[in-house]
């Protein structure tokens, strides 16, 4: 039975704006909150995905406002976010309803510890924001890199905004702050608005959970993000370890208890 008395509404709007505070600093992670929290409400983990992946877009709306106030953003990032992850949202959508999800569950777990431990010993990673030359061969690392996060976004709905932070850091070699700025806004508005639609197309968003939770998303979004760029990249790094640290131990929990 779902819970939608006051309390519940109040502690998921408090767990929300928690999430995605956090997931405003370091480019990712709310899912390891806000999900596990649908499911302790009773939802089905169907329904739990497709109702937090509307809210997450509501995060992406909430963390845009202090980054597009900066002006800092490029279109040819953006342009190369939406334009090479969009199609393999769309083909890890398609292919997660014919194939299991047990073994990429676990090989992204195992990546994403590997982010934190491989951002923690390098020092100075992240800490630059040089205009590098964008030759053909950077783009089309780039693009195919995009592409196979953006397919393991619409595969497994969960972890992935934390790895487009770091390709767009090791790639095109910016700062930890101005990565997280495109992931949230073009991972967290149209990739996850894409995934939202296509769960949300078999029925399965429960409706009355959703206002308190883009409440929460949008608020945690809009604080994180100014905290995030007040504090700067040496702070959203030490947060980007953390999460991706505890959404890898988190994955490969979920593929274990599933077992």
């Amino acid at each position: 039975m779902l819970n939608n008395d006051i309390f519940s509404q109040f502690l998921l709007g408090i767990i929300s704006f928690f999430s995605n505070f956090i997931s405003a600093l370091s480019g990712g992670g709310a899912g390891l909150i806000q999900l596990p929290a649908l499911l302790f409400l009773g939802l089905p983990f169907s329904k739990a995905l497709a109702t937090h992946k509307v809210a997450s877009v509501a995060l992406g709306l909430g963390a845009s406002v202090p980054h597009l106030k900066r002006s800092t953003l490029q279109v040819k990032y953006a342009y190369l976010i939406l334009i090479s992850g969009i199609p393999g949202v769309l083909l890890g959508a398609y292919t997660s309803s014919i194939l299991p999800g047990n073994f990429s569950t676990s090989l992204l777990g195992v990546l994403t510890l590997f982010l934190s431990f491989y951002s923690l010993k390098q020092k100075n990673f992240g800490s630059s924001n040089k205009k590098l030359s964008i030759n053909n061969l950077r783009i089309f690392i780039g693009s195919f890199g995009l592409f196979i996060i953006g397919f393991l976004n619409g595969y497994l709905s969960s972890g992935t905004g934390l790895f487009v932070t770091i390709w767009m850091i090791i790639v095109f070699d910016l700062s930890f702050s101005l990565a997280v700025a495109y992931t949230l806004i073009f991972v967290g508005i149209f990739w996850n608005g894409i995934g939202a639609f296509s769960l949300g197309m078999t029925g399965n968003i429960i409706w009355s959970y959703i206002p308190v939770l883009i409440l929460g998303s949008l608020s945690g979004g809009y604080l994180g993000a100014n905290f995030s760029i007040i504090k700067g990249s040496k702070f959203t790094k030490v947060v980007f370890e953390l999460v991706s640290f505890l959404v890898g131990i988190s994955l490969l929990l979920k593929v274990f208890i599933s077992i």
